[in-house]
């Protein structure tokens, strides 16, 4: 079957560029740079990974909004953390046809300055809390440095849940949630990450603490899908978001929120793809299960009916699938369902029939057996079980072999992938460790944190490791 011009070995940047345009995911040509419309497929495989957020959000009871796009000035204000971290970001809205508006708008950034001055009104009493609300939209953020279709964009299809809780330790409760909600999520994804506490000048505008959900992509760069705040009051003093406790007094709450993006298409392209082009997670491939009709003169009718009732037998059974009976070779319908990353290919000939047989074809490995039409549903159901499993083991393998913790910053140079390095807890030294190794800090590790060793950069002892990477 052809392959992509370019190895995914040899130049990941422009093998994934080349992926997203043949596999018909997006479009990149709209008029303004970094704002992609997102073509039928890639849409139906965002839709999917939406749905497995949505039923986490379902299950751990919290309730789907939709606020405005649009923010007043005077609610962005605020906080004035946040407007440092986002004010260079923002889109700005002074116009309303010709009249000039009397207060700017903006294009939200992230929904903290449009959604906390309506929980304010939304909560009153103890037993209001805790209040767990998540919404899916469209974000704005200007974005200087190169786009990268899915990775780094202007509009983005952004995932977030805000909640507000009775104190501290309520809100540590739904971090803890969090983390267990990401852990399920991207292992049905197949995506193995790492969790990290970003550091005290990389954190979000105005949080408490930062805690980011980064993947190891095949380029040896990490890229972050998503990430974790702990707030504290920091947002509900300025936004008045308070309820009165059992005794008649005034509390404010404590907040956090959990954000996630469009990135983790991305993640799912660049990890599991291959020179064929994509390989879906059978969780959320648009297509399951394709079948091939392999049709020769005087024996269409026969093979065409034993594709029918396979198609019924496994729509029953809850799977996504397609017959594909397009006029054209049956290698040419091998190369656009190994392209769209389909994780089984059935072919079904008259031979196959005369057999009572089928020929299945895994998208990751190629492998392909004949299974007797009474084990059909059973033997498919297994294969995408063991397709999964194989996906996340095989990239887990990746990040493991790729994850080095080393005491100096000579060896450090010599590695690739995510290194860590004993840190005194200075931002100064971790800077410099940056600009030594060309790469970002990602954060210390939220698990195994102890280490004995001197920091490399001034010798002083270390309160914990600390990760580093090039990063997307």
């Amino acid at each position: 079957m052809p392959e992509t011009k370019v190895k995914k070995t040899e130049d990941f940047n422009e093998w994934y560029n080349e992926i997203v345009e043949l596999a018909d995911l997006c479009d990149k040509r709209y008029p303004i740079k970094g704002m992609n419309v997102w073509r039928p497929y890639g849409w139906t495989l965002m839709s999917h990974i939406d749905q497995l957020i949505r039923d986490e959000m379902k299950k751990t009871n919290h309730q789907e909004v939709y606020f405005p796009l649009l923010i007043p000035e005077s609610s962005f204000k605020k906080e004035e953390e946040h407007i440092e971290g986002f004010g260079s970001e923002v889109y700005w809205i002074t116009h309303a046809g010709v009249n000039k508006l009397e207060e700017k708008w903006l294009l939200r950034p992230t929904s903290e300055t449009a959604m906390y001055p309506i929980f304010s009104l939304w909560i009153r009493s103890h037993a209001d809390l805790p209040l767990k609300t998540y919404q899916i939209v469209n974000t704005f953020r200007y974005e200087t440095k190169q786009t990268r279709a899915f990775i780094r964009v202007r509009e983005i299809h952004f995932f977030e849940a805000h909640t507000c809780h009775v104190n501290f330790e309520d809100a540590e409760k739904q971090i803890k949630e969090d983390k267990e909600i990401a852990k399920r999520l991207f292992d049905k994804l197949c995506l193995p990450f790492i969790f990290g506490k970003r550091p005290e000048w990389d954190k979000f505008a105005g949080a408490d603490y930062t805690i980011s959900i980064d993947v190891l992509m095949p380029s040896f760069r990490t890229l972050q899908l998503g990430s974790i705040h702990q707030y504290r009051d920091n947002f509900s003093k300025p936004y008045d978001i308070s309820y009165e406790a059992e005794g008649g007094k005034h509390e404010f709450c404590h907040q956090t929120t959990y954000g996630m993006s469009e990135r983790i298409l991305g993640a799912l392209i660049g990890i599991h793809g291959d020179n064929k082009g994509l390989v879906m997670p059978p969780e959320v491939a648009p297509t399951q299960v394709v079948i091939i009709p392999i049709i020769f003169k005087g024996k269409e009718k026969q093979v065409l009916s034993a594709c029918e009732t396979l198609y019924e037998n496994l729509i029953k059974e809850g799977l996504r699938v397609q017959v594909d009976n397009r006029n054209i070779t049956p290698g040419n319908k091998y190369y656009t369902w190994e392209l769209k990353g389909v994780p089984i290919r059935v072919e079904i000939g008259p031979k196959d029939v005369e057999k009572n047989e089928i020929v299945v074809v895994r998208r990751d490995t190629s492998q392909k057996k004949s299974i007797s039409n009474k084990l059909i549903v059973k033997t498919i159901n297994e294969e995408l079980k063991s397709i999964a499993k194989d996906l996340y083991d095989k990239a887990k393998k990746i990040l493991n072999d790729n994850q080095h913790r080393v005491k100096t910053v000579e060896e450090a140079k010599k590695l690739k992938g995510i290194v860590e390095l004993p840190w005194c807890g200075k931002e100064n030294c971790a800077l410099e460790i940056e600009n030594i190794l060309d790469g970002k800090t990602l954060g210390e590790p939220i698990d195994d944190k102890n280490c004995s060793h001197p920091c490399p950069i001034c010798g002083d002892k270390s309160i914990t490791w600390m990760r580093y990477a090039k990063t997307y």
